[in-house]
């Protein structure tokens, strides 16, 4: 019997083990010194569709930041929505411990796969993460970042890399 006690604890110790690996195997935010706004996906024959963006400011971030923030998110086939100076210190943005949730509009795009934020200031900002919400795909898409954000570089998550391995895969 304490044979099989303990074969169970060990069985149970390595799925827990291999369960807490693949949570880390999440991507963490990084600079993305190679990022460029995609004017293509502007062009008038495009879709428009609306997003709903809700941005959660830290709790452990400075009380209020009037630096500029500027967001891009998108999809893993060249599908990219811009919003510049989503930023406004008059109306109390991006407070600590606080939620700004905005509407934004660009082209239509499949499972949003990646989100870069631009900071520009000398006030600093944590932030804690962004939620995505597509009202053509009825989902959202969460980007967790818990980091101070650089000064003067887009700066997120690609986890990308995913998509364009499975649609390589179904061809």
């Amino acid at each position: 019997m304490r044979k099989a006690l303990a074969l169970f604890a060990l069985i149970s110790t390595i799925i827990i083990s291999s369960s807490d690996a693949r949570s880390s195997i999440i991507q963490k935010p990084k600079p993305s010194p190679n990022f460029k706004i995609n004017n293509t996906t502007n062009h008038t024959n495009a879709q428009t569709c609306s997003f709903s963006v809700k941005i959660t400011t830290s709790c452990s971030s400075v009380s209020y930041t009037r630096d500029e923030i500027s967001i891009s998110f998108g999809d893993a086939y060249g599908n990219q929505v811009y919003a510049p100076r989503i930023d406004d210190p008059s109306s109390r943005a991006f407070e600590r411990c606080s939620s700004d949730t905005y509407e934004i509009y660009g082209p239509c795009t499949y499972e949003i796969c990646y989100l870069d934020v631009y900071r520009s200031g000398y006030d600093g900002w944590k932030l804690e993460k962004v939620d995505i919400y597509a009202y053509n795909t009825r989902r959202t898409d969460s980007f967790y970042f818990n980091v101070w954000i650089p000064a003067n570089v887009w700066y997120g998550i690609d986890d990308c890399y995913y998509y364009r391995s499975s649609a390589a895969a179904q061809k």
